[in-house]
């Protein structure tokens, strides 16, 4: 029996995390998601030393430890309240942050200001001549501060959990080893975005210069017609004006020059039976639309790694409250 023929691969769309989806509708690419298994993909992430490694903990026995031994327990509670605080004033710091909300920092002032040591005010610089290295340098000093603080309470979950029993204890370690072995690579990805929205930058940046360039052309051509538009009516005022010559031709001739004066006057007349528009109707959108659409989109891009980061943590509270 003669199989089938074989259609093209399924293309399916990615679900996966909001920071993925997010990056590819503004790279403007389409992502398809791997069919390839997790444990396939995860095997390209380690190294045979931290293969090793995961293999040691996992193979090795629960042990009790001597907080363990001792009745150190606790039901997440006071931890979760931790982690919540945590995210809150990482979120804060990204919605407040100077250089992506400049009018919000302005507004409330030193009581948002935050432990990073960056630039206290926004760039007074013109919007078509705004420097991403400037928004660069945030997301790479956000990103820092969101690694140093994450990390910091992932290992003080895992002190916590390594206190309450031998299989906790052993998920710390397993977390530890993990944390390790692919931290590398996660700062390599990770690394990665503040070019992807450097090329997003620069892409706003180049379709707003073509819509300022598009409205100045056609406000020019309007003002063009407007100024015509006298001289035009002045013109057909000074043929009615002139006396008619005695001729046999005289209708016909007199047809002609009114009909050409009118045609002259038709801009003149339209402009002046037309209602006046407002600027803003003929205006293209102002300067900075184009940045602060660009610094929202950061901030979701920057919202959506936190979720990422966060995932581990919001796993070992979620190991401590089990208990």
């Amino acid at each position: 029996m003669v199989p089938p023929p074989q259609g093209p691969a399924k293309r399916t769309s990615l679900s996966g995390p909001a920071l993925v989806r997010i990056l590819a509708r503004l790279g403007e690419t389409e992502v398809l998601a791997s069919e390839q298994p997790l444990a396939d993909r995860l095997s390209q992430w380690l190294g045979w030393t931290d293969a090793i490694a995961l293999s040691t903990v996992l193979s090795a026995p629960a042990a009790t430890t001597a907080a363990a031994a001792a009745g150190a327990r606790t039901n997440g509670a006071d931890e979760a309240q931790r982690g919540l605080e945590l995210r809150s004033a990482l979120s804060k710091a990204i919605a407040c942050d100077a250089l992506l909300a400049p009018a919000k920092r302005a507004l409330r002032g030193a009581a948002l200001a935050h432990s990073r040591t960056q630039i206290a005010q926004a760039p007074d610089t013109p919007e078509m001549d705004a420097d991403f290295a400037l928004y660069r340098q945030c997301y790479l000093t956000l990103q820092q501060k969101m690694e140093s603080d994450i990390g910091d309470l992932r290992a003080r979950l895992r002190s916590r959990l390594a206190a309450q029993s031998a299989p906790m204890a052993k998920l710390a370690t397993l977390d530890a080893a993990m944390e390790r072995s692919l931290a590398a690579r996660e700062r390599s990805l990770l690394g990665t975005v503040p070019g992807l929205l450097g090329a997003h930058f620069e892409r706003l940046r180049k379709a707003a210069k073509a819509a300022q360039a598009e409205a100045e052309a056609a406000q020019a051509a309007e003002a063009a017609e407007v100024k015509a538009a006298p001289e035009a009516q002045d013109a057909k005022e000074a043929q009615e004006a002139q006396p008619a010559p005695q001729t046999v031709a005289q209708p016909a001739q007199s047809a002609q020059a009114a009909q050409a004066a009118e045609n002259a006057a038709t801009p003149a007349k339209a402009a002046a039976e037309s209602p006046a528009r407002p600027p803003a109707a003929r205006a293209a959108p102002g300067p900075q639309a184009w940045l602060d659409a660009f610094r929202k989109d950061m901030q979701s891009v920057l919202l959506a790694e936190l979720d990422v980061r966060f995932q581990p943590v919001e796993g070992l509270i979620a190991a401590l409250r089990a208990r």
